[in-house]
């Protein structure tokens, strides 16, 4: 698929899942794809209140979701066809991110086979330093 086109795809995807304003769904509403190319996604996304927890950084769970969303963009930018099935996914932490940082979540796709898909995501804050890195393993009807 041209670049274009994965770009479109992926922002056309983002937006049907913001749409639905409900759970998670509805804290990722303000997350902008930046860029798309094969097997790869780009998103970025400035930290707010809703994406905070107690202690006042982006919360754990905020960042597993980041994580599962741009690696299933990833993912799909493959060709696969299908969102899949999340089977694992990790995240190891490294520094917090605080309100108003500008992130910028980028997945690459590192395999897709027959029934299984793998991506991994790096989230940097605006200085480009790594605040935390996630891995997922998906269940895919793959299409190759």
């Amino acid at each position: 698929m041209a670049g274009r086109l994965l770009l479109e795809s992926s922002r056309s995807i983002l937006k049907g899942l913001t749409q639905r304003g409900r759970g998670y769904d509805k804290v990722v509403d303000k997350l902008r794809v930046v860029a798309a190319a094969d097997g790869q996604c780009t998103c970025e996304m400035v930290v707010n209140e809703d994406h905070l927890n107690a202690g006042g950084s982006l919360h754990g769970g905020m960042s597993a979701t980041l994580v599962d969303v741009v690696s299933t963009l990833a993912i799909m930018n493959t060709g696969s066809g299908h969102p899949g099935v999340s089977v694992d996914i990790n995240v190891t932490y490294v520094r917090p991110a605080m309100a108003g940082d500008n992130i910028t979540i980028h997945s690459q796709c590192l395999k897709v086979g027959k029934s299984l898909a793998s991506a991994v995501v790096d989230i940097k804050n605006q200085d480009d330093q790594l605040v935390c890195q996630g891995r997922q393993t998906k269940y895919v009807k793959s299409t190759k």
